[in-house]
């Protein structure tokens, strides 16, 4: 079931969100993919994880300056509160978002 809620009303939920803007060509993106799945697992309803395609949504990338891929952004309350570009291992991000949580 797809969610309808907008892209601004879940980054300014309390709950963190860690948004991954990511492209479909980017080979660093293929293998971040499995790493979030497997940290979506462990932090559950804690946290949520979302993943913007920067090519189908421009608008939001040119918003937040996003140069290269993968950017990595964690939302709380619709504010930046931590940001990274490249590949990380799920359990370097899991200590970042317990921060956050």
């Amino acid at each position: 079931m797809k969610n309808c809620m907008s892209f601004q009303e879940i980054i300014n939920a309390e709950t963190p969100v860690l948004v991954d803007f990511y492209a479909t060509w980017c080979g660093p993106c293929k293998v971040q993919a499995p790493i979030l799945e497997d940290l979506s697992k462990r932090v559950g309803d804690q946290a949520r994880i979302l993943k913007i395609d920067v090519d189908k949504n421009p608008a939001v990338a040119d918003k937040y300056g996003i140069q290269g891929v993968p950017t990595l952004m964690i939302f709380k309350n619709g504010k930046v509160v931590w940001r990274q570009s490249g590949v990380m291992q799920s359990n370097q991000l899991q200590k970042v978002l317990q921060q956050y949580i």
